[in-house]
């Protein structure tokens, strides 16, 4: 394989051809350059080829700024990069930070110039960076000043000491990295990356355990755009983004930077994170027209929405677990807006299965994305007849690459991927999520899913948030167990489980109510949302 790459680090351990799932771009009806950087193609060329030089595209309270001066500002980072930090094409570069307007710059930066980025969630802690460095062995970090001190701990006690660490947001110009890339030049001749060529490492969130490193090229990337923001999401030029996802997760790096640039829209980043209040004030404050979160925030936003009434949102888009239609039923009654569902994947890049508009089916993620296949298959890879619960397995224009990990293996099976859900396929092609592949609950020979049972729980008045699980038992092999946060106001007593165990008959087969009820003040979740089942579980995955 070509490669533009000096350092071949990650080249030499992705996985081999025939542990790599197939590839259709047929299906998009896009073609991709042997050799393209994936920062010419979407920032470059909205500038010099698209008109978009005065558009806004990066904004936040402190400034807003254009495509043109975006261009500008990379390329001086770019320069910073290469001349000053001698970065070589193919070298790992660390971003640490939260959502913000110089993180974003610095992530396309490091793209541009032939860097593979490697941007970690701001609230992990020096053990967990300690995990990420020690796998993808990076030559430089840059780092928000405010979170330098877990950084250089990692830094310290990992086998990566020669790691050359730069700020940003400092409070000395002198030191800052962002200060010192304004003396560089504007002009700068991107790296001429060939399309296989690696842009990204995404490390998995966690959600079953040890997190694995996604390895995502410049045709991923830019393949990802021809898909769901094209045919699904269809974002405008003068559409502006608003949303929770971290950059780090693939969720908001497309949501809330390369989808927007790929359409020539705008971007606000807060100054610092959002609570579901100030999300909704925030929305309404900068006339936000597309919103990106995870269920459980749009629940706890939804009031607050309601009474600002959020007239110039259009759209938005619910990703990273489970939609309960309880959920979406709270937004639409709050807003207007039918909530856009997708289930996507680290592994994959983005969404794969999704609807909008009037392609929305109550109880239904949605179908599959064009440009991609999905199958619902046996423990052998056989489909089922629709309305069979199965394994999901998917091909597309985005596939699993794990950096040197046995755990490829699991994830591509005879071509496929298998993200790990359980699935239905209804005869419309509608695909309905079930759980977890291994959360799956049969309990007396019941196939019972946990976000069934959850869903019929948050339509009870006194439910704040839920998890719900299989429990090991003797008499019926599992049965249903369910963890609650009740609102303030509610007591978890007897009379409270007997309560939600009869609303819960009462909406779905009696045989699907959790016969063990704890109340719990929170639920465990990754920085990303994501629910970690495993630790309700009480095991290691």
């Amino acid at each position: 394989m070509h490669t533009a790459h000096l350092d071949t680090f990650v080249k030499d351990r992705l996985p081999s051809a025939d542990a790599r799932a197939q590839l259709t771009f047929d299906r998009l009806g896009w073609h991709c350059p042997a050799r393209v950087n994936l920062v010419v193609a979407l920032l470059d060329d909205a500038v010099l080829k698209k008109g978009f030089a005065a558009r806004s595209f990066l904004c936040s309270d402190a400034e807003t700024i254009t495509y043109e001066a975006a261009l500008q500002r990379v390329n001086q980072i770019a320069n910073l990069l290469v001349k000053r930090a001698a970065l070589v094409p193919g070298q790992r570069v660390l971003l640490r930070g939260g959502n913000s307007i110089v993180l974003a710059l610095c992530w396309l930066a490091v793209v541009k110039a032939g860097g593979i980025v490697v941007a970690t969630m701001p609230l992990l802690r020096a053990k967990e960076l300690g995990e990420i460095i020690a796998t993808s062995k990076p030559a430089l970090a840059l780092c928000d000043a405010s979170l330098i001190d877990e950084l250089k701990t990692a830094i310290n006690e990992s086998a990566q000491p020669q790691t050359v660490v730069m700020r940003f947001h400092t409070v000395d110009a002198a030191a800052d990295l962002f200060h010192a890339a304004s003396a560089e030049s504007v002009v700068f001749e991107a790296c001429q990356t060939y399309a296989d060529d690696i842009a990204l490492l995404a490390f998995t969130s966690g959600t079953t355990g040890k997190p694995k490193a996604a390895c995502h090229s410049h045709r991923d990337v830019l393949a990802s755009c021809e898909a769901w923001p094209k045919h699904v999401l269809k974002p405008r030029p003068d559409d502006v983004f608003i949303g929770s996802p971290p950059l780090a997760f693939t969720f908001g790096l497309g949501a809330l930077l390369i989808f927007p640039m790929w359409a020539g829209a705008s971007v606000y980043f807060p100054s610092k994170g959002y609570t579901p209040e100030t999300m909704a004030q925030t929305i309404a404050r900068i006339g936000a027209t597309l919103t990106v979160t995870a269920p459980t925030f749009y629940r706890q936003m939804a009031p607050f929405a309601a009474a600002l009434s959020l007239p110039t949102l259009r759209a938005s888009v619910s990703a990273g677990e489970g939609l309960p239609d309880a959920t979406r039923t709270l937004w639409r009654e709050a807003t207007g807006i039918e909530m856009i569902d997708g289930i996507g994947a680290t592994e994959m890049f983005h969404i794969f299965i999704s609807s909008s508009g009037d392609e929305v089916k109550h109880g239904a993620i949605g179908r599959v994305v064009p440009g991609y296949v999905a199958k619902v298959v046996d423990d052998e890879g056989n489909e089922l007849p629709r309305g069979t619960v199965g394994k999901l397995a998917v091909i597309g224009p985005t596939s699993c690459k794990y950096l040197d990990d046995a755990r490829q293996g699991n994830y591509v099976k005879a071509g496929w991927n298998y993200p790990g859900d359980a699935f239905l396929q209804d005869e419309d092609g509608y695909f309905v999520y079930q759980a977890r592949a291994d959360d799956m609950i049969i309990t007396s020979g019941y196939n019972v899913g946990g976000p069934e049972v959850e869903d019929a729980l948050l339509r009870h008045d006194a439910v704040a948030e839920c998890a719900v699980i299989g429990q090991p038992d003797e008499a019926r092999g599992m049965i249903v167990k369910a963890f609650v946060v009740l609102k303030p106001g509610f007591v978890g007593d007897d009379g409270m489980v007997e309560s939600l165990q009869s609303h819960v008959k009462a909406l779905i087969a009696p045989y699907k109510y959790p016969r063990e009820v704890e109340f719990v003040l929170s639920l465990p979740r990754t920085e990303t949302g994501k629910l970690q089942r495993f630790k309700l579980r009480g095991t290691t995955p």
